[in-house]
C-alpha cells in the first residue's frame, strides 16, 4: 500500500490500491447496475442513482473486499487457507473467493447470525465456528482457529486489502454516471464507506461523501464528532450488517474524505427497505436501505441534486421480513 502518513496505519490504501483491485477482480466480481426509480425520484425531489450491490455475487458488496484480499495472496500464504469472522456477508463471500482459488476457509459466526446468511457461508463450501454474539468472543475465537489452521486472516472491514477492493464500487458508479452531486453509503465497520470515499475524492473531489449508519449502532457517528474512534457498547438495530465498530484504518480514510455521517432510526431503515422492494422490485436486506432512509428522514437535503446511492446487499431472510 502506497500510502504513508504521520499518526496513521502505514498500510492505508491509496486510488492506485483501488485500481489494482479492479483490475485483479474483474473476472471474478459482477459489475453491478445502476437501477433508477421515477417514483422515488418525484417523492424526494432529486435524480437517484441506486448501484445495485444485492446483484453482485455472494449477494454483498463484501465480495469485491474479498476477493481482492484472497488473490493478492501469494502462494505461501494462501496455502493454508484463509480464516475470517463474520456476521454473515463478509464470511459468505470469503468462502467464495477461496473456493473460486481453490483454497480451504474458515468462518466464525455468532450463534444469532441470520440462518439465510449461515446457509450461504456453508453452501460456498467454509468451515463455520460459532460464538456467543460479541466481538471480543469472535476475535479470541478467530485466533484458536488461526492457532490450529495457520490460514490468513482476512479481516472483515480493517484490512487495507479489503478497503481497496470495496473501492471499486465507486470507480463503477462514476464511471456509469458522472457528475454526481453526492454519494451515500451505509455504514457498519467503514470498508465499503472508507474504500468509496478513496475512490470518490480522488476521483471527483467535489462530490460530497456522506455515510448513514443506524441510530442503534452510531459509533461511526459519535467518533467522526469526536476525531477519535468510539467503538459500540451493546448496539442494536435492524440492520444486522452494520454492527460492527468502525475499524482503525477505516476511521482515518473516513476523517480524510468524508464529509459527513447522519444517523437513522430502524422505522425509518424498514420504510425505506419497503419502498424499494415495492417500487423498484428490487431485495436488499435491511443494511442496504440504511441510505435512503436518510431521506425518508429527510436528514440530508439532497431535492435538486444528482445523488449516488450503494445499496449494499440483497441477503435477506425471507421468514423474517420486519413487515
Amino acid at each position: 500500500m502506497r500510502n504513508r502518513e504521520r499518526g496513521q496505519p502505514a498500510d492505508l490504501p491509496s486510488l492506485p490500491d483501488v485500481l489494482d483491485a479492479a483490475a485483479r477482480i474483474r473476472s471474478h466480481a459482477i459489475r453491478t447496475p445502476v437501477l433508477r426509480s421515477s417514483t422515488l425520484d418525484a417523492m424526494f425531489g432529486t435524480r437517484l442513482f441506486f448501484k445495485c450491490e444485492n446483484f453482485q455475487r455472494a449477494g454483498a458488496f463484501k465480495f469485491r473486499g474479498a476477493c481482492n484480499a484472497v488473490f493478492s495472496l501469494s502462494e505461501d500464504d494462501a496455502r493454508c487457507g484463509v480464516a475470517t469472522h463474520s456476521s454473515g456477508n463478509h464470511g459468505a463471500a470469503l468462502a467464495l473467493a477461496a473456493r473460486l482459488r481453490g483454497i480451504p476457509c474458515r468462518v466464525v459466526m455468532p450463534r444469532n447470525a441470520p440462518d439465510v446468511k449461515k446457509a450461504a457461508v456453508l453452501g460456498y463450501g467454509a468451515e463455520i465456528d460459532f460464538c456467543v454474539p460479541t466481538l471480543a468472543a469472535r476475535e479470541e475465537m478467530l485466533e484458536g482457529v488461526v492457532a490450529r489452521t495457520n490460514a490468513a486472516v482476512v479481516h472483515p472491514y480493517d484490512d487495507a486489502r479489503v478497503i481497496a477492493g470495496q473501492g471499486t464500487v465507486a470507480l463503477e458508479l462514476l464511471d456509469d454516471v458522472p457528475d454526481l452531486d453526492y454519494v451515500l453509503t451505509p455504514i457498519g465497520g467503514g470498508g465499503l464507506t472508507a474504500g468509496t470515499a478513496l475512490a470518490v475524492k480522488s476521483r471527483c473531489p467535489g462530490t460530497s461523501m456522506v455515510a448513514v449508519e443506524p441510530e442503534g449502532a452510531d459509533d461511526a457517528y459519535r467518533s467522526f464528532r469526536s476525531g477519535e474512534r468510539l467503538p459500540s457498547v451493546a448496539p442494536q438495530t435492524i440492520a444486522d450488517g452494520l454492527l460492527t465498530s468502525v475499524g482503525v484504518r477505516n476511521f482515518a480514510l473516513i476523517r480524510r474524505y468524508v464529509d459527513d455521517i447522519v444517523t437513522v432510526g430502524d422505522p425509518a431503515i424498514i420504510r425505506a427497505m419497503r419502498l424499494v422492494w415495492e417500487r423498484m422490485k428490487t431485495v436488499v436486506e435491511p443494511s442496504a436501505a440504511v441510505p435512503l432512509a436518510a431521506l425518508v428522514e429527510n436528514r440530508i437535503d439532497v431535492r435538486g441534486m444528482r445523488v449516488g446511492m450503494v445499496l449494499s446487499g440483497g441477503n435477506v431472510d425471507l421468514d423474517r421480513l420486519p413487515w
